[in-house]
């Protein structure tokens, strides 16, 4: 008999939990368009993974943090603890995802979800990679309890505004190897 490794099989259990619970509304009612993916959005990798070249060493130059760099993290925490809120509405959520009025669509779908309703992200870190991006370390959580421990998604300024990157959302989204409309 092969014994597994300690700890293994529960948190494979909670990853793909955790992936149904968040992607399942979205797969069903979105659909591909045919078409594929949208040609104006980069591909991206699961959480946790990255599909993009590392971005410059940090303190390479003023330019690769914003000018209140502290006010920049207290406002990306608070915008993606209230992105994935299930409380937060999906007009409000829309405001915190990069263009989000083109993906609402995607949005409406998680805002009926009972499963959705046990879901929410806790920040754990923000490196700025420029004057308008971040990476954000996060545990996706599952009725409280960490489901993806240390996913890693990526904020954007967008119209003055720290929000969830489509990428980062797209890149959930894939974890069901689902293609929906809009990723």
């Amino acid at each position: 008999m092969v014994s597994e490794r300690p700890g293994r099989r529960p948190r494979l259990a909670a990853l793909a939990a955790a992936a149904l619970l968040l992607l399942a509304p979205a797969v069903a009612s979105c659909a591909d368009d045919g078409e594929g993916r949208s040609a104006d959005l980069e591909t991206s990798a699961p959480p946790g993974m990255t599909a993009e070249a590392p971005s410059e060493a940090p303190g390479t130059s003023d330019a690769d943090e914003p000018d209140d760099p502290a006010a920049a993290e207290a406002e990306i925490t608070e915008n993606w603890t209230k992105f994935f809120d299930p409380k937060t509405p999906v007009a409000d959520k829309a405001k915190l995802l990069e263009d989000g009025e083109r993906m609402r669509e995607v949005l409406g779908a998680f805002a009926g979800d009972r499963n959705a309703a046990m879901t929410s992200a806790k920040v754990k870190g923000v490196d700025f990679t420029s004057a308008t991006g971040a990476d954000v370390t996060y545990d996706l959580l599952v009725g409280g309890a960490p489901a993806l421990p240390d996913a890693r998604g990526t904020s954007v300024l967008e119209d003055d505004t720290w929000k969830v990157s489509v990428k980062t959302l797209c890149g959930l989204v894939e974890l069901s190897g689902v293609t929906v409309q809009g990723c």
